[in-house]
This record gives structure tokens, C-alpha cells and sequence, in this order.
């Protein structure tokens, strides 16, 4: 059992695979809740579950703005709640799917944060959409709705790839090899017309995050990284500097800003079997860089 753990620490913690650990936090969110909620009624009485009405009511997040001064942590608890196997699976799926050909090209530095600034965006227009957008004031649709799910970090990662990879090819059963730019258009269509569905909030939520996922790519490519710029600030700077005359290592060997750029736009443009050995070999460093 101890090696089992240790394993799944590995795995989750010490193996630099970020959509790992981020998938296993969702799984693991997911588990503790619902299997808590069967031995719950199990015990006591099948149908109403007090764990899942104390998680739906402190762990989604609302769209009632003095519900949500309330329960202000709800922006980031929400992205890691799911509201059935169903819903957990597809977009766990999703974030493998999508998350590896990411990390593949951009590193996994950036993905936790993408993951974060997504799921935030699509809280935002989630609640300024049923707040301030008259089809939804004129029901008052805020009071009591909730949103719960990864959906919108997802799509914030989905968008990022479509957008650096566009031209990039998957193959989908039963229909084929399909370009990443036409596979994600289709998705943001049916997101949009569902708008009007039951599921305006979750719909509204995957717009916001595929929203965050594209501008973060064109600011990406103009030379602007959003999450490595936040990750500085916190970054403890050493108190002493020590200069060296270590000729073996210096900052020429790591690639320079407007290289990595042409080389984004290359991909951005012709996708990235376009690249030649050295670009590649370029990418990989820069992406490595702390």
C-alpha cells in the first residue's frame, strides 16, 4: 500500500506533468465528495445527501452577487467541482487530450496557471452576463444559479492550443482527420447557441475560458506572458548576487525573445511540422527556461 502511495505522489507531485496533478485533484475532489455523500445515505437514508448540499452550497459558485461577498472562494472551488461522472469524465478527457499536445510545444510552466486564469474568466462573465444582460435581469435568473465544473479552464487550454496549433491534425472516430481550428469553431458554435438552453451559465462560463485561452496565445506570440510575469512577482529574489566569469553557460545559450516569437508565429501560421531541427531544439529550450 505504501508503494501504491508513493507512486501516486510521484505521479502527481514530482513527475513535472501538470495535467496530471490538475486531473487528479479534480478526481481526487470528485471521490471525496460523492463517496462521502453514498456512505452518508448508506447509513442513514437514501436521497437527500447533507455532504452534497453542504458542497453544492459552499463549493459552487453563484451568480447572486451578495451570495458570492459571502462565499468569495468559490471563483476557484468551482473549477474543481463536477456535477456527475459524466460531466468529470468528458472534461478530464478533454484536459488530457488537449493538455498534452500544449505542454508538448509550450512546457508544462504555464498550464496551472492557464488553467486558473480560464476557469476565473468564465466566473466573470458568468456573473456579469446574469447580472447586467437583459434576457437573464428580466428573470432575474441570478438568484439561486450556480455554476459547477473544469469546463471553462478546459476550454481556456482547448482555445490556447487551437490557436498556437490551428493547422494541427487529430483523427475523431467516425469522422476522421480534422484540423484543431474547425473541431474547436464547432465547439464555441454549439457553446454559444446553447446560451439559450438550460445551461446558460455553464455555456456562458466556456466562453469566457476559451476567451482567455485565445487572448493569452496572441499576447503569448506578441512577446507578453501573462503567467510567467505573475509567477515573478512571487518569486523570491536572493539577497546576494554573485557574478561569475563562467564562459561555459551564459545568457547566449538560452534563445532570445524575438526568436521564440518568429517561431510561435511560424507554428501559429504553418503549424509546427513546418519547424526545422534547430527551431524545434529552440522551442524545447525556451520552454524549459525558468
Amino acid at each position: 500500500m505504501s508503494t501504491l502511495w508513493q507512486n501516486i505522489q510521484h505521479k502527481m507531485l514530482r513527475s513535472g506533468n501538470n495535467i496530471r496533478l490538475l486531473i487528479s485533484i479534480n478526481v481526487i475532489v470528485f471521490l471525496a465528495i460523492n463517496i462521502s455523500a453514498v456512505v452518508e445515505q448508506v447509513l442513514t437514508h437514501f436521497g437527500d445527501s447533507g455532504i452534497l448540499r453542504f458542497a453544492n452550497s459552499y463549493l459552487n459558485m453563484p451568480a447572486h452577487l451578495p451570495t458570492l461577498l459571502k462565499h468569495f472562494w468559490t471563483p476557484l472551488t468551482y473549477m474543481f467541482m463536477h456535477a456527475g461522472i459524466l460531466h468529470i469524465l468528458f472534461n478530464m478527457l478533454w484536459l488530457y487530450w488537449m493538455g498534452q499536445i500544449f505542454e508538448e510545444y509550450l512546457g508544462n510552466k504555464r498550464t496551472i496557471g492557464l488553467y486558473l486564469m480560464g476557469g476565473f474568466a468564465g466566473a466573470l462573465l458568468y456573473v456579469l452576463a446574469f447580472n447586467f444582460l437583459p434576457g437573464f435581469t428580466s428573470m432575474n435568473a441570478a438568484q439561486g444559479s450556480t455554476i459547477v465544473g473544469a469546463s471553462a479552464s478546459v476550454m481556456a487550454i482547448v482555445v490556447a492550443t487551437a490557436t498556437l496549433l490551428p493547422d494541427y491534425t487529430i483523427s475523431l472516430i467516425l469522422i476522421g482527420p480534422v484540423k484543431l481550428k474547425w473541431l474547436v469553431f464547432f465547439i464555441l458554435v454549439l457553446d454559444f447557441l446553447g446560451i439559450a438552453g438550460g445551461n446558460a451559465g455553464g455555456e456562458i462560463a466556456h466562453l469566457g475560458g476559451a476567451l482567455m485561452g485565445f487572448i493569452y496565445i496572441k499576447q503569448l506570440q506578441k512577446g507578453h506572458d501573462w503567467i510567467g510575469g505573475i509567477a515573478k512577482l512571487f518569486k523570491a529574489k536572493p539577497k546576494l548576487k554573485v557574478v561569475s566569469n563562467n564562459f561555459g553557460k551564459n545568457s547566449s545559450d538560452y534563445p532570445r525573445q524575438d526568436e521564440i516569437d518568429r517561431i510561435l508565429d511560424k507554428i501559429s501560421q504553418s503549424g509546427y511540422n513546418s519547424l526545422n531541427k534547430q527551431e524545434r531544439e529552440t522551442l524545447s529550450q525556451a520552454s524549459k527556461k525558468d
